[in-house]
Order: C-alpha cells, then sequence, then structure tokens
C-alpha cells in the first residue's frame, strides 16, 4: 500500500496528543492541513481512526493497533537521526530510563562523570519505574536502562548485565521505638503497618511474592511512588517502610532498620539495552563507565 510516510507522521502526532490543534503547533502546520491529511490517510487505510467530538479526540481500537506499529517505527527514525549527528564524534544525545532512586543514589557520579569527559553530549534521562523503563527500551524511546532486577517485563532482545547487589530492607521512626534490636518474622510485621512502592513496580512485585512465599497476605497501609517519601513518612511515624538498603539515611538518628527473622533474597541493579537497535558512539561510551564495576 502506497502511503506517504508524513500522513502517518502526522497520525502519531495527533495520536499521542489526542489534539489536533496540539499536532498542528508540533508540526508547524495548519489545523485543516492535519484534519485534511488524517481524513487520507482513513480514506487509504479504509479504516476510522480517531472518534472526534466537540471536547476531545480519542483513538478507534483500529487507532490504537496502528500506533503500537508507528511509535516504534518513530522512535527508530529519531534515533537515526541522533546516531547520524552523532556519527562524527561523542555529541549528539544519549536517552537514559532510570527510576528517581536509582538516578539519585546510584547513577548520579555517573552522569557527572560522563558530562565532564563529554560535554557536547546531551543527556537526557527519563525517570519512570523499572516496570515502565523496561517498555521504553523495548519500544525504542531509550538508548539503554539501569533498573532494578529480576524484571520480567525485559524482552528477550534486552542484553543486561549486573552492576550492583543489594538488599531491601525494612526500616522504622522513633515511634516504633519498641521494634529497635528486636527480630520479627514476616508475619509479626504483617500486625504493622507497612508503607512500600506501589504495584506498578519491581520492588512491590518482589515484596508480594516474599509473603506468598510464606503463605501470608501483605496489604500495605500506604503505597506511592517515591522511596525518599515513604522515608519520610518511616521518620514521621506512619508505618514501617520497605526500601532498598542504598537510600537508608546513614547514621541517622530518626530512622534504624527492623530486622526480621526471613532472608530477604538479594536483587541487583543491572544495566540493559536493546540489542536490535545499533549502539551510537555516546552510548557505547556511557556504558563502558559501567566496566570497571
Amino acid at each position: 500500500m502506497d502511503i506517504n510516510y508524513e500522513l502517518y507522521k502526522v497520525f502519531y502526532y495527533v495520536a499521542t496528543s489526542l489534539s489536533f490543534s496540539e499536532a498542528s503547533k508540533q508540526l508547524f502546520i495548519s489545523q485543516s492541513a492535519v484534519s485534511q491529511s488524517i481524513k487520507t490517510l482513513e480514506r487509504k487505510l479504509d479504516q476510522t481512526l480517531f472518534i472526534r467530538s466537540t471536547k476531545k479526540v480519542s483513538l478507534t481500537t483500529e487507532g490504537e493497533i496502528l500506533l503500537l506499529h508507528i511509535e516504534p517505527a518513530m522512535n527508530l527514525i529519531r534515533r537515526g537521526e541522533s546516531q547520524l549527528i552523532d556519527a562524527a564524534s561523542t555529541g549528539g544525545q544519549i536517552r537514559i530510563g532510570s527510576s528517581d532512586t536509582i538516578c539519585r543514589y546510584f547513577l548520579v557520579p555517573f552522569l557527572e562523570r560522563f558530562h565532564k569527559e563529554f560535554p557536547n553530549t546531551h543527556i537526557k534521562v527519563m525517570n519512570q519505574t523499572s516496570i515502565k523503563c523496561a517498555e521504553l527500551l523495548e519500544t525504542g524511546q531509550v538508548d539503554l536502562v539501569v533498573t532494578n532486577f529480576p524484571n520480567s517485563y525485559y524482552s528477550n532482545v534486552s542484553s543486561v548485565k549486573k552492576i550492583k547487589t543489594f538488599h531491601d530492607v525494612f526500616i522504622a521512626g522513633t515511634a516504633f521505638e519498641n521494634l529497635r534490636g528486636k527480630t520479627l518474622s514476616l508475619k509479626e510485621l504483617s500486625s504493622y503497618p507497612v508503607l512500600m512502592l506501589d504495584k506498578k513496580s519491581t520492588t512491590s512485585e518482589f515484596l508480594h511474592s516474599m509473603f506468598q512465599k510464606y503463605q501470608l497476605d501483605l496489604v500495605p497501609e500506604i503505597e506511592l511512588s517515591s522511596n525518599d517519601l515513604l522515608i519520610d513518612l518511616a521518620k514521621i511515624g506512619l508505618g514501617v517502610a520497605f526500601v532498598p538498603d542504598y537510600c537508608v539515611p546513614q547514621e541517622s538518628e530518626d530512622i534504624f532498620v527492623v530486622q526480621i527473622k526471613e532472608e530477604l533474597p538479594e536483587r541487583e541493579l543491572v544495566l540493559a539495552h536493546n540489542e536490535n537497535i545499533p549502539m551510537s558512539k555516546a552510548v557505547q561510551e556511557f556504558m563502558n563507565l559501567f566496566s570497571e564495576v
């Protein structure tokens, strides 16, 4: 089927913004031109791609299917453009996916070192959960990710390298001073308010699986998307928080680690990239920073 690439490009911008006016701004063309392009594409495909109303635009089922294929293609084109710019030097851009916690407590020194060595390279960091980062990697929206592992969302095309091991711990504030120095079982711990990351995280999957292993139900008191906020809430006595050991404040009088009887398996931080997509020189140089880790 002979369809102009520009029609798919217009479709992509409308589908991702769900706005004809916003797409026209991003494409620097008139709104009527956007509308006409979508009509032409729908006619050539003999499918309705958008549901239009006076207040909003939404994708039809057929539009959602098309977007699943167009989005990775658009990301590959952008990646190719970036690599062409980057071909002669380590300039250009590197796109990294990682969580807020991993960025703050692990990646910052590596980002600082890379920036000093290659100041002309633009660094873009997309902060998402480890699960979402795996999706960004698979669809080509990032060049590499640094995430928690195990991560069941990695596809077969991802190359994964271990760069750090860590343990998860339960922490509490002075409101639970009676727990300091004691060793609790997970069953005993479950009677206290548990603070943890939300269900869209590998950490949540990990802790729920541990409770299931011992045939226990885990009903969190609070679920959040930030480990730092979990630590803050533990400090003020809202409950016992479950966080990676590397982000626990050292020598803090406001917080302490609650010891448990069961041994939790260690987890890993890994560096992953999509083997099916060629790496730019800048991405290779960044990954080389971890060769000595």
